[in-house]
């Protein structure tokens, strides 16, 4: 049994239309999380100083830090007080990737 590379791996994936928004989703998500841990390490402060600044939790830095975005305007908070806001936009998909998502579903 062979070895896959994953760079090779996550090409074949990303054929799948449905695995390959949810991989541009999570591209996005990292681009939003990179951007508060770079303000934080600027900035010097600890996860708990910029929660008191930002008037969440600590805990709520700590979540939106891993990926864990369960609460929108927790995260807007943030990233207001880092000098960021957010749109947030439901986009139609093209006809054919929607149906293609569809049929994956439907294997």
């Amino acid at each position: 049994m062979g070895t896959e590379r994953v760079e090779d791996h996550l090409k074949k994936e990303l054929k799948d239309p449905y695995f390959r928004e949810l991989y541009e989703l999570e591209e996005q998500k990292l681009a939003i999380v990179k951007k508060i841990i770079e303000y934080r390490i600027k900035h010097k402060f600890s996860q708990n100083q910029l929660a008191k600044r930002a008037g969440v939790t600590q805990q709520h830095i700590s979540k939106v830090e891993s990926g864990e975005f369960s609460s929108v305007t927790t995260l807007e908070k943030i990233l207001l007080h880092i000098g960021y806001t957010m749109k947030i936009k439901a986009t139609l998909l093209p006809r054919k990737v929607a149906q293609e998502i569809e049929v994956s579903f439907k294997g």
